[in-house]
């Protein structure tokens, strides 16, 4: 497979037309019930029939249409972002698309990938695949917003700076009347957006609780079709460059137009946001004072189309274990998810003790009522003050632990991560 990234563009051509449901989504027959909320669809380009029987709690997905007959990698390796293997006895099948030819007679497989992925729209005029889907939520559709708290905004706004601009959303909580408040920029997964973030997490209803602003990036389908962060683009993996500028731009420009305490500014997001939270913590360190990671990968854990999807799958090349964010961060990561590897979690905490020997660590476990058992492991510096946190959410797949069904990707059996993020944020604040 050709490399994407000698000379990256800042925004790679994508296929042509907007993305919809019906671009992606599968029909399903589900003998053994409806899937769990936000996990119901597959996509896959061949129209191959997963195996009877298979098990998981939520559905799996394709990387560009591409699947295999068991969910896991097709033909080229193309891997998938969505969630486990399907319900038992779930068949999948393609609704807008001819089944795979058969093997005899087949042309090699970067010959055959090439000619599936023209048919789809996913190549560009040159013939570069463009990038990878590495995060696709459970289609559905989205539900109405609940009513704001009375003195409570939910604004839009635009950032314009010399590497490009995004639009985003601002949550202001009915309590702030001007006094400084904590600011934190959260990273939508693919195919979110700000308003579907916001009601999985439940960030604004803790803004409301604390007293701070929420922030909310909004990816554009120009730079990319699924509204995924290039985390994996080498452009946008240096200080000042790319969309890490435009995060930190737009935090920037939020903590000067309100009263926002620059010793309390953090960035956490999911998937493929959780990767480019890790991205922005390292690159500006002297803007964000914590992260937090939900699903997400190691800084520089990709350069280009095939070591993304290897990270993925795999875990980062070992290589990048040397490099490190330098503020604390805490890390979610389900034990099932097959989408992000859960190593990558590991990888993350890895990078951050990397530099910090002889950190203290501490390891507790426990449950959610009727949910989910955890694993928490707690790094601090030797005089007690926080380095990490990373919790291993035993049964989950690749969804934002704790979360609303209002939202898509969200698992409501697992600890409340978004709280826990906020929490540790605030320690961080009490003991920097």
């Amino acid at each position: 497979m050709r490399d994407l990234n000698p000379a990256p563009p800042a925004h790679p051509a994508r296929r042509s037309g907007p993305s919809t449901a019906a671009d992606t989504i599968d029909t399903v027959d589900t003998a053994s019930g409806p899937a769990p909320t936000g996990s119901a669809d597959a996509t896959g380009a061949s129209g191959s029939t997963g195996p009877t029987g298979s098990t998981g709690s939520t559905g799996s997905t394709g990387f560009s249409g591409f699947t295999g007959s068991n969910g896991s990698a097709g033909t080229a390796g193309f891997a998938a972002h969505g969630a486990d293997a399907g319900p038992a006895g779930a068949r999948w099948h393609r609704a807008s698309h001819a089944k795979a030819s058969p093997a005899a007679g087949m042309p090699g497989a970067q010959t055959l990938v090439s000619e599936l992925l023209a048919k789809l729209g996913a190549l560009s005029p040159d013939g570069k695949i463009p990038m990878p889907d590495i995060d696709l939520p459970g289609m559905r559709k989205p539900r109405p917003p609940r009513p704001l708290p009375p003195g409570a905004q939910f604004i839009e706004g635009t950032f314009r700076g010399e590497t490009g601009s995004r639009q985003y959303k601002l949550y202001i909580p009915a309590s702030y009347h001007g006094q400084p408040v904590p600011l934190v920029v959260m990273l939508h997964g693919c195919t979110q957006d700000p308003d579907d973030f916001a009601a999985g997490t439940r960030m604004n209803e803790l803004a409301e609780e604390q007293g701070c602003l929420i922030v909310y990036p909004a990816q554009s389908q120009q730079a990319n079709q699924q509204r995924c962060w290039n985390w994996f683009n080498a452009l946008d993996q240096q200080r000042g460059q790319g969309e890490p500028a435009i995060i930190a731009g737009i935090a920037q420009q939020v903590a000067t137009q309100y009263a926002v305490d620059r010793g309390q500014v953090y960035v956490a997001g999911m998937s493929a946001g959780g990767a480019m939270a890790v991205i922005v913590g390292t690159l500006y360190p002297d803007v964000f004072a914590a992260v937090g990671v939900h699903s997400g990968l190691p800084y520089a854990s990709a350069r280009d189309l095939p070591s993304a999807l290897q990270a993925m799958k795999q875990g980062a090349a070992a290589g990048n274990a040397n490099n490190n964010t330098s503020r604390p961060i805490i890390v979610f990561h389900g034990d099932r998810d097959h989408t992000v590897h859960p190593r990558n979690g590991e990888q993350v905490i890895a990078q951050q003790l990397h530099r910090h020997r002889g950190a203290q660590a501490e390891r507790d476990r426990g449950s959610v009522a009727d949910g989910h058992h955890y694993t928490r492991t707690t790094h601090r510096h030797a005089d007690g003050t926080p380095l990490g946190e990373h919790w291993v959410v035993h049964g989950a797949g690749h969804a934002w632990s704790g979360g609303s069904a209002d939202g898509s990707y969200t698992d409501a059996r697992g600890p409340d991560a978004s709280r826990e993020m906020m929490r540790f944020f605030n320690t961080v604040r009490a003991q920097g």
